[in-house]
């Protein structure tokens, strides 16, 4: 059978984007269609306006340090519309980008909604028009989720927070995840009042527990209120404000609500069950190794898959893609040490096991911990400190996961990425020459195993 493309592609976030490049670039005839905008959840209302978002509510704090290092920082205000904008503008540029890299591949692109009519043909909703296609790829991404409660209707997300009219004067976020720690943080180095409600007794989820711990003694101490253990009944409106009622009767006013309790995969009315997909239960699509899904020619990548939600992940799922599919070198996604960081304040940036999974897989693990003030905070005498962590396996001397808080957190995690992938020791990490003042040099100074407290 002849089709219009070998490669078609529903979703233009990174990874779709991704895979429909260097799939053309291979030699293959591909479309792309993306109902919204081109560049996705990371791009349109994710990472990169929410990390200019963090650029921006960290000044606060350096015009506070900057007098204790001689600088005269007088009558500083802060514009929202002027961030807000600003940052808008830089999405809109990123979004016109991804689309010069679709037409440079020559990837014909459309901007439509697409689902499936069957497994070899996808139906464009904005014309109606219908193309065949020996390949489908989806990577339509995730999308937030809101509960079914009363009130929801006062609800907002993620989504929405990028392109508020202003700031309110205090906000709820309920949820301990990446993204409502970050927005957290974010807001109240904003100025904002801001409280954390989250229903299990430590923020971070599948972070180590020392972060955990560390960061909400941080984040506490610069004035954000966390609420654990408590669970939202409903939401009504008062004077203006928001009324939060929570199922232990307590009650929370506040000038608004942001939900952020996890995404769902975006695959609903796609088309997708009736073409022979299989879905999980929480609408993600079920994939192998080779993001191939029940149906022989239709692969999934990124979130709609529900694996590692992370962009970078998405990407890599894609490349993987296009080397199995069309260029010959099938190779399986690898989800082992991959860095993660929470742009909270401060950050955390982390890479491999948590000290509890490594207990969990290996039988004997030494724990080396430091915590100290770094040099940039003696000055103006903040109290806060930097935590770095490393997990090693005793056996084999294997370091299996390292785990930072503070200041550059994330840009150290990357880099040890590429170490821990490739098997590095404690000793390796011994024997590397410290750089000297950093806060980094503890990652190969530290020689004591921490041993826990005694009971």
């Amino acid at each position: 059978m002849t089709y219009d493309y070998d490669l078609f592609v529903i979703g233009g976030g990174s990874g779709g984007v991704r895979a429909a490049r260097m799939a053309a670039l291979a030699g293959a005839r591909v479309g792309i269609a993306e109902e919204y905008r081109y560049g996705g959840t990371c791009v349109i209302r994710g990472c990169v306006p929410k990390k200019l978002f963090v650029y921006g509510s960290h000044f606060h704090e350096e015009f506070q340090d900057a007098a204790a290092f001689g600088w005269s920082v007088g009558g500083a205000t802060f514009d929202w519309p002027t961030l807000r904008d600003n940052v808008q503008r830089e999405v809109g540029r990123l979004s016109g980008v991804y689309v010069s890299l679709l037409d440079g591949a020559g990837v014909e692109h459309f901007r439509s909604r697409a689902v499936l009519d069957d497994a070899n043909m996808v139906r464009l909703l904005a014309d109606g028009r219908t193309v065949t296609a020996k390949t489908v790829l989806i990577a339509t991404g995730s999308w937030p989720f809101v509960p079914h409660i009363r009130g929801a209707q006062h609800i907002l997300t993620s989504n929405e927070m990028f392109t508020l009219e202003e700031l309110p004067r205090s906000i709820a976020i309920v949820g301990g995840g990446y993204i409502g720690v970050e927005f957290a943080s974010i807001l109240n180095g904003l100025g904002v009042d801001v409280t954390l409600i989250y229903r299990g007794d430590k923020i971070l989820r599948g972070f180590d527990d020392d972060l955990r711990t560390g960061l909400m003694d941080a984040m506490q101490a610069r004035g954000i209120r966390l609420m654990l253990n408590k669970y939202l009944a409903h939401i009504d409106e008062a004077d203006g404000d928001k009324l939060i009622v929570f199922e232990d009767g307590e009650e929370l006013s506040v000038g608004c609500v942001m939900y952020a309790t996890g995404r769902v995969p975006m695959t609903a009315d796609m088309g997708l069950m009736e073409a022979g997909v299989k879905l999980g239960l929480d609408g993600e699509i079920v994939v192998d190794r080779y993001s191939r899904s029940s149906v022989h020619n239709i692969y999934a990548v990124g979130d709609v898959t529900d694996r590692v939600n992370l962009t970078p992940v998405a990407i890599d799922e894609a490349m993987c893609f296009v080397d199995t599919v069309f260029r010959g070198k099938p190779r399986p996604v690898d989800h082992s040490f991959i860095p993660t960081a929470v742009f909270s304040q401060p950050e955390i940036g982390s890479v491999g096991l948590t000290e509890q999974g490594a207990r969990a897989q290996y039988a004997e693990v030494d724990i080396y911990k430091s915590s100290f003030r770094p040099m940039k905070y003696t000055l103006p005498g903040r109290d806060e400190k930097m935590l770095m962590k490393l997990i090693v396996d005793a056996q084999t001397d294997h370091v299996l996961g390292c785990h930072i808080m503070g200041p550059d957190a994330a840009e150290m995690a990357q880099i040890l990425a590429i170490p821990l992938r490739m098997g590095a020791t404690k000793g390796d990490f011994d024997a590397t020459m410290a750089l000297h003042p950093s806060a980094a040099e503890e990652l190969v100074t530290m020689r004591e195993k921490w041993t826990p407290p005694q009971s």
